[in-house]
């Protein structure tokens, strides 16, 4: 009897097998620096400080300094074929010259170093204490206005980014309307923080801020009454602090409860406030 052989049938199915290829970061490129090279002015500019005319002339004569190094008072004059700027050590021949503003401004180049000691040495020089004229230096200018600048954005970051919880005892100190909305509320701390924005600033961080505002909710939820010539609990009528005649009823407590005699009073003042949220 022939036996049938089996056809062959599809081959089996390998399982598959999952493929753990690397995928590899891509490489950041490296980027050449963009070259700079900062350039220092080596000259001199100076400025009066409040303009007097087209042409101001500088004094020279009788003009003295205390001079550090040599622990003395001495004579400062300009003269230009002088090497120094100290009347006695300068020639029996050396001439005096003026020196003049041109429309408020006065330019030194670096071949002129006396004339620059000068004017860095002379007591009209606002580093020195005087008040006609000052060096100008934009670098340190630029840094000065760049950090006001930056610090007028944070203030409006702080409008824009506080909880209103948070911007309504400042805004309270400041004055400003809080029984409106929250946008207009925003908005006039906006104009303040622009205006007055190192005090705007601070304000966040103050305890006179802080307490001011207790004493306002303490006021508002009958805790305390505020009279033209006293400070009193509004419960037991028992008087906290006087008020100086044509004073601010709120001004005054607020100084009194920032003293050691009154720290017992905001604390109570605290803790009703507390217990009523």
């Amino acid at each position: 009897m022939e036996q049938t052989k089996k056809r062959p049938g599809r081959p089996k199915a390998q399982p598959k097998t999952e493929s753990t290829a690397v995928v590899e970061a891509p490489v950041a490129k490296k980027t050449l620096p963009i070259k700079r090279k900062e350039v220092v002015n080596q000259n001199a500019e100076f400025e009066l400080v409040r303009k007097s005319g087209v042409v101001y002339m500088l004094p020279q004569k009788g003009v003295t300094v205390y001079d550090e190094d040599k622990d003395t008072v001495r004579e400062l004059r300009f003269c230009p074929n002088e090497p120094s700027v100290w009347r006695d050590e300068q020639s029996e021949n050396a001439t005096r010259q003026s020196v003049i503003f041109r429309e408020g401004k006065l330019f030194v180049p670096k071949s002129q170093p006396n004339l620059r000691m000068f004017m860095e040495k002379h007591p009209f020089n606002t580093e020195n204490g005087g008040q006609i004229f000052r060096i100008v230096d934009k670098k340190r200018d630029a840094e000065k206005e760049l950090q006001k600048e930056f610090l007028l954005t944070d203030a409006v970051a702080m409008v824009r980014d506080k909880d209103i919880q948070d911007l309504l005892p400042v805004a309270m100190y400041f004055g400003v309307n809080i029984n409106t909305s929250v946008s207009d509320i925003r908005f006039n701390l906006l104009r303040i923080a622009k205006t007055k924005t190192q005090e705007f600033i601070e304000s966040f961080d103050s305890p006179q801020v802080k307490t001011r505002s207790i004493l306002q909710q303490a006021s508002d939820y009958q805790i305390i009454k505020l009279n033209k010539d006293s400070v009193k609990w509004f419960d037991t009528n028992q008087m906290i602090v006087s008020v100086p005649v044509g004073q601010d009823p709120l001004d005054v407590v607020t100084r009194f409860c920032l003293t050691e005699k009154g720290a017992s009073v905001l604390s109570m003042l605290e803790d009703r406030l507390e217990r009523l949220a």
